[in-house]
């Protein structure tokens, strides 16, 4: 019966153009009252005490600071650093797309605004040179992506303080399969520009060292906010909250000394902030609600007895799950989808004796997937709006087909060794 309840009232919710968060919430109180006996006041208590986490704060203050680097146009000048080092490579300023995505998604920690930031300035500049439109938005589609994992990452963030597994391991586990499917993804542009029809043009500019490092000493404020966003968090010097208000406070200082940055662009990126925390909290209390009422009803438990019966072995399960995580990736975006399932699968998945280390970072990876998979993929919208629909959300999609199979492949690879996400946090504490 419980089951029923939680499908027909999110099924009838959200059907009535409801928020997600108050659809959620609904829903957990729908289940406390009338299968939980009356115990509403559980979920009010589990409202309180998540928004009252210590841990939680570092979530407005890394999505500050990513406002803050695309309001001083940091982007661009991280663009240009590294654009001089790729030139001679098949593929060439298509690998500076992921090559920067992936130093951006180091102290942004979002998707769309590594997209956004990136994209606005790679795509007029690569159109003008003669690279193909789609080639380019999908690279920055799927670069985008990689700033949901490689950290500082919102999703492993808002995973880890939700789920009360540690932010500083979350951070770590994340660092290997990020630069593994960066990696992948630069792997990718190099096989398709040597074979198939053109795709970048023909040029005979030479590699020169001195541009090379003339380019990358030009970034060299890059590193520094990086050491104070992730560095501070992996020598013990500062709590995943407190390295984020060093990076806000570091940013702000680079962005006026360094790139763009007024006080209106400031003001405006504190407001962006404002508004996208308000609406991440939200679900947030949404899924609190849920979570206790699902976790009250010993839901996850009942489901995996149930597949259980069908025969699946613990990879089934999990195989299952994944199934799930990428048909909702096509109609939720990553940060609600993650909030919405991790009442049921984290349990679920943990009880099978699956790391909760490893399940984050394969969550944040179907995530990435979600982002660049239509109707809802928001890399792809955001992209198609940067070219002003030169390429539509459709062809966007087509184009990031490739670095979507290279994700799976990562998932598949990490699933069979999952040691690849584990080695570091096992080696630093």
């Amino acid at each position: 019966m419980s089951w029923i309840i939680l499908g027909s009232s999110l099924a009838i919710l959200l059907g009535s153009g409801a928020l997600l968060g108050a659809a959620l919430g609904l829903t957990g109180f729908i289940l406390l009252h009338f299968q939980a006996n009356g115990a509403s006041s559980l979920a009010i208590n589990s409202a309180w005490n998540l928004l009252t986490e210590f841990t939680l704060s570092a979530v407005p203050l890394f999505i500050i600071l990513g406002d803050i680097l695309l309001a001083s146009g940091v982007s661009t000048r991280v663009y240009n650093g590294l654009t001089p080092l790729f030139r001679r490579i098949p593929g060439q300023l298509l690998h500076t797309n992921i090559a920067v995505c992936t130093l951006f998604g180091a102290v942004s920690g979002s998707s769309t605004s590594t997209a956004a930031a990136i994209g606005s300035v790679s795509y007029p500049e690569l159109k003008r040179r003669g690279y193909s439109p789609g080639m380019v938005v999908g690279s920055l589609a799927a670069g985008g992506t990689l700033g949901l994992l490689i950290p500082p990452s919102l999703a492993l963030l808002i995973y880890g303080a939700t789920q009360n597994v540690s932010i500083g391991k979350l951070f770590m586990a994340g660092l290997i399969p990020g630069a593994m499917i960066a990696a992948g993804f630069s792997a990718w542009i190099f096989f398709r520009s040597r074979f198939g029809n053109l795709v970048t043009p023909v040029t005979d500019e030479p590699f020169c060292w001195k541009e090379v490092r003339q380019g990358l000493l030009q970034i060299w404020p890059l590193p520094i906010l990086i050491f104070f966003v992730l560095g501070t968090i992996y020598m013990g010097i500062a709590t995943p909250t407190e390295a984020a208000a060093l990076g806000v406070t570091v940013a702000i200082v680079l962005g006026f000394s360094w790139g763009d940055l007024t006080l209106p662009k400031l003001w405006e990126a504190f407001t962006r902030a404002s508004i996208m925390f308000s609406a991440i909290a939200f679900i947030l209390v949404g899924t609190v609600v849920l979570a206790q009422a699902v976790s009250l009803l010993g839901l996850p438990r009942a489901a995996v007895e149930m597949i259980t019966d069908l025969g699946f072995n613990r990879y089934g399960v999990l195989v299952m799950v994944v199934l799930v995580y990428l048909l909702l990736g096509c109609f939720f975006d990553g940060i609600s989808l993650l909030l919405m399932t991790l009442p049921i699968t984290f349990p679920m998945v943990t009880s099978l004796g699956f790391d909760p280390v490893w399940f984050g970072v394969i969550v944040t990876l179907l995530m990435e997937v979600g982002m660049i998979t239509p109707p809802v993929g928001l890399n792809l919208f955001v992209l198609s709006s940067i070219t002003k629909n030169e390429v539509n959300v459709a062809e966007a999609a087509k184009a990031s087909l490739p670095y979507w199979l290279i994700l799976l492949m990562g998932i598949a690879l990490l699933t069979g060794f999952p040691s690849i996400a584990l080695w570091l946090p096992d080696i630093m504490h």
